[in-house]
């Protein structure tokens, strides 16, 4: 079991999510996010999408958060970007900040 990995998220904060200055609702964030799911399983840049989209400042890095330990995130994302296999995207993830798809990279 690996004890670091490396990630990239893309983050759709909402109105009321931790540290927020999103106007759109948790729903619209969730829509969006979904939508953006399925633009990647049909083939869609996740990089691009990050950059083009996400609300964390790692989206203009293409949502790259670098190498990571286990514990280094909150409980939820890194459940999540540890259960992932290299390549693999994850479900849309809730946590405190808001909806992430994360992308295991190594």
């Amino acid at each position: 079991m690996a004890s670091q990995i490396r990630a990239s998220h893309i983050l759709l904060m909402y109105k009321g999510s931790m540290r927020s200055t999103a106007s759109r609702s948790k729903q619209e964030a969730l829509d969006s996010i979904n939508a953006m799911k399925a633009e990647i399983a049909n083939g869609a840049d996740f990089a691009e999408l990050a950059r083009q989209n996400s609300d964390c400042p790692s989206g203009e890095e293409g949502g790259d958060l670098g190498k990571f330990p286990r514990g280094a995130m909150v409980p939820e994302f890194d459940q999540a970007a540890f259960a992932l296999e290299p390549g693999q995207v994850s479900d849309v993830i809730e946590t405190a900040f808001g909806y992430h798809l994360i992308q295991r990279t190594e």
